[in-house]
């Protein structure tokens, strides 16, 4: 492979690629509605009336949020908090873009208590940098995948609001599957299922463990144990109350304060209650939480919470609705991360010439 050092591309310090400068102030008070978005660290959070730097743009965390770059296409307010491209110095403003993703600004930050990023630090880093032509090849190549990933992004944010307005409706009774009639009833939690904590703590956990190991959080750890083999919902009874639940039907373990629900009666179907409880349980538990050091929950505020349930028939019914809903959301988000991680690879080699796209190439999307 030919080293780019011989195929005219440069050694440049940061600062002589694409220096930065810190934003400019702007309390929130002072923002006046408009048409500028204002660019902090962790990206576009408000418009105002007045801007500060001509598009385009490349903007990057300063303090608090650091490792996120942004890339601005219309004339914007660089925020005190980010740090901006003063000078794009002849290359393409998209290449630069990619260049600072790829140089991660992150790992420059200091600081113990809030990251900082010094941009002098930034600065002093030397950088190979291509001639403009193949600066604008590359950037032709990572659109690709930018608009691909886009593209999928949408189709999943879609998804998973045609599903939520489905739920609104199946999960209530607005709707009804056809063939189905009948009276929903009200029922309380604990009346149809069993309910109850785990005995392990999270020093349990084992990587590349035998078992999933449910803990309060959304990720699932691993553990060479099992409590439990079947179908049951998991629900974290501390931390991010109502927001994080986990269905399973196989052997795992489970957390202290992981509430266990499982043992469903011959009214009631496991994916219905869990589906219902997606969509109801947030808003009860964060009414009944007890307000400790965190918001927690007790074993009563699940036992006592009120359902609204269709013959088990139903539930099944409209459980499977869901579950093709999801295997379908699950198969484009496995879609989307396989796009994502090509975009990483094409973007460490390209940006560092370790892949070379040749001059006779032609790129289209």
């Amino acid at each position: 492979m030919i080293h780019p050092l011989s195929q005219n591309w440069q050694k440049l310090k940061v600062k002589e690629i694409a220096p930065l400068q810190r934003g400019f102030d702007l309390p929130v008070k002072d923002i006046k509605p408009g048409n500028y978005p204002v660019v902090f660290s962790n990206g576009f959070l408000k418009r105002h009336s007045k801007f500060k730097a001509k598009a385009p743009g490349v903007v990057t965390g300063r303090s608090g949020t650091i490792g996120k770059v942004f890339f601005i296409e219309e004339n914007y307010w660089p925020h005190n908090t980010a740090l901006w491209v003063t000078n794009f110095n002849g290359n393409d403003p998209k290449f630069i873009y990619y260049f600072y993703c790829k140089l991660n600004p992150e790992r420059f930050s200091a600081g113990s208590g809030v990251p900082t990023l010094n941009r002098n630090d930034v600065h002093a880093h030397e950088a190979l940098l291509p001639p403009l032509p193949e600066q604008q090849r590359i950037v032709s190549v990572l659109e690709i995948w930018d608009k691909a990933i886009e593209k999928l992004e949408l189709k999943i944010k879609l998804k998973k609001n045609v599903k939520k307005g489905l739920m609104q409706q199946l999960l209530t009774g607005k709707k009804r599957l056809p063939g189905f009639s009948g009276e929903w009833v009200e029922v309380k939690l604990g009346d149809v299922c069993k309910i109850k904590t785990g005995k392990k703590d999270n020093k349990d956990k084992i990587e590349n463990g035998q078992y999933p190991f449910f803990v309060r959080s959304p990720n699932i750890e691993r553990i060479n144990t099992f409590a439990f083999d079947g179908e049951a919902i998991l629900v974290p009874g501390e931390g991010n109350i109502g927001s994080i639940f986990h269905y399973i039907d196989g052997k795992f373990d489970y957390h202290q304060r992981v509430y266990k629900i499982s043992d469903f009666n011959d009214k009631s179907f496991g994916k219905f209650i869990y589906y219902y409880l997606f969509m109801n349980f947030g808003r009860h538990a964060l009414q009944s939480s007890v307000k400790a050091t965190v918001d927690s929950l007790r074993l009563p505020m699940f036992t006592e919470f009120a359902i609204t349930i269709p013959k088990e028939d139903e539930q099944r019914a409209i459980a499977v609705i869901f579950t093709s809903a999801d295997q379908e959301i699950e198969l484009l988000q496995s879609k989307l991360q396989k796009l994502k991680d090509q975009k990483t690879y094409l973007l460490n080699n390209l940006i560092t010439g370790r892949i070379r796209i040749p001059e006779t190439m032609s790129i289209s999307s």
